[in-house]
């Protein structure tokens, strides 16, 4: 039961170097990338802390993280493609 706490936590040290790596992405569509990476991650780590706890209302936050990440995703990769 402690691996999926420690599996959160290595989640959430995993969402810091994202978050370095948008900071200082060389493009647009590096900072996306890891943008997309960062929902999943932390969807991710929100299911690991819902199994570890016990409480199913981090499992639907994390489907709405992964909703809008989608969705995030594709506005902007439209953006940068020049569509919009």
């Amino acid at each position: 039961m402690i691996e999926l706490l420690i599996g959160a936590i290595f989640c959430v040290a995993l969402d810091f170097l994202l978050l370095v790596r948008i900071c200082k992405g060389p493009t647009a569509a590096d900072r996306m990338c890891a943008a997309d990476c960062l929902d999943l991650v932390t969807a991710t780590g929100l299911v690991l802390y819902a199994l570890y706890s016990g409480r199913g209302i981090y499992i639907d936050i994390a489907m709405v993280v992964a909703i809008l990440g989608f969705v995030g995703t594709v506005f902007v990769a439209r953006y940068l493609e020049g569509r919009m």
